[in-house]
């Protein structure tokens, strides 16, 4: 299982948060996704997951990713 970490600046309530972990969770391998309002930090855990395509995810629901 691989782990991707990264944050996401922008997120600013529970509203953001659910927004970010919904894209992620559709990206193909993805098993779980953690999300930190407080830190802004990004866990995602998961099989063959394409670190752009999650960043993508993170563009469709309206933030940045940032490594």
């Amino acid at each position: 299982m691989e782990e991707l970490r990264f944050a996401v600046p922008g997120m600013t309530c529970g509203h953001c948060v659910n927004a970010v972990r919904a894209e992620i969770e559709k990206v193909p391998g993805v098993e779980t996704v953690a999300v930190d309002l407080e830190t802004k930090a990004v866990v995602v855990l998961g099989t063959g997951v394409d670190r752009e395509l999650v960043w993508t995810a993170v563009d469709e629901a309206g933030y940045e990713a940032v490594a």
